[in-house]
């Protein structure tokens, strides 16, 4: 996938404070079921799994076998590295046109 579509995921899966919520708190404590998250976030189990599941498509996390049958989801960091290389690219660009911008009103 291109660094765009990867990037345009991430933003997508992290316009909702929920998902970022859950984010933080996989990496806060780690590998956790979606039972474990239901226990410390004011959400239900089946909304965390939902939630998850657009997670998991947006590879910021993995899911994991555990015991039981029961799945851990971790957090995964390459995607968002894609979307942070996708900022700072989209920055220098934006600055170079500020600057020459910049320049041009002083020289007038």
């Amino acid at each position: 996938m291109d660094p765009e579509s990867v990037a345009e995921q991430v933003f997508v899966a992290l316009a909702d404070p929920t998902r970022r919520g859950l984010l933080a708190d996989l990496a806060a404590h780690g590998p956790s079921t979606a039972t474990d998250l239901a226990t410390r976030l004011p959400i239900s189990r089946q909304a965390i799994a939902k939630h998850l599941a657009l997670l998991t498509d947006a590879g910021l996390v993995s899911a994991e076998p555990g015991e039981r049958r029961r799945v851990r989801y971790r957090p995964e960091s390459a995607p968002m590295r894609t979307a942070q290389q996708f900022l700072a690219a989209l920055a220098r660009d934006w600055d170079g046109r500020l600057d020459a911008f910049v320049k041009h009103v002083e020289e007038s």
